[in-house]
């Protein structure tokens, strides 16, 4: 006589198996977006207006920059109406412009930040979920206390990166200064 078992793994190291499938699956989710330096991205020749602002080198810090004041300037921007605009706008243009896109008001932010002596700052080109058709800007903000996605077209306020999800802004390029990158996924990092 034969006995065939229906459970090949004792129950331990079932439960253990899967309590590390769901780390994994959970440390994944969580996972921030590596961004690798290249030379050049689609979006560069649309960048040559807003280039001067790119550059711009942050002023020193006369006080701490705080959340609370950077909410105040995603709120003004945020309260600028939405208009499509082709062409990159500057921070003049979008503060003078009765409307501005993603675009315009991300790049007024950033500049807003520079000026205040705010530091890894990252302007995103993206999608706002993996299952939108035109792409999107915002900016990253790296601190002490975690990253920060601003996004003055869609948010009131500053959200920490962990906190909006891994279906939500899912980026592609990133600008900060001089410096280009490509945003890969943990699955393509470990492919390559």
């Amino acid at each position: 006589m034969i006995l065939i078992s229906l459970s090949p793994y004792p129950p331990r190291k079932l439960l253990l198996l899967i309590a590390a499938l769901i780390c994994l699956v959970t440390v994944s989710a969580f996972a921030q977006p590596l961004y690798l330096t290249v030379r050049s991205t689609p979006y560069d020749r649309q960048m040559t207006r807003i280039q001067p602002v790119l550059l711009s080198k942050p002023a020193p810090a006369a006080a701490t920059l705080s959340i609370s004041l950077v909410n105040n300037w995603i709120q003004n921007l945020r309260g600028i109406p939405y208009g499509y605009s082709p062409e990159w706008e500057t921070p003049e243009e979008v503060e003078s412009a009765p409307a501005a896109d993603c675009k315009g008001k991300a790049v007024a932010l950033y500049q807003k930040m520079q000026a205040y002596g705010a530091h890894n700052v990252r302007l995103v080109i993206g999608k706002r979920t993996p299952a939108s058709r035109k792409t999107h800007a915002w900016l990253e903000w790296n601190t002490e206390n975690g990253t920060y996605v601003l996004d003055p077209t869609i948010n009131w306020t500053a959200y920490r990166a962990d906190q909006v999800g891994k279906h939500n802004y899912v980026p592609l390029y990133a600008y900060a200064g001089a410096r280009k990158y490509r945003a890969v996924g943990e699955g393509l990092l470990a492919q390559n």
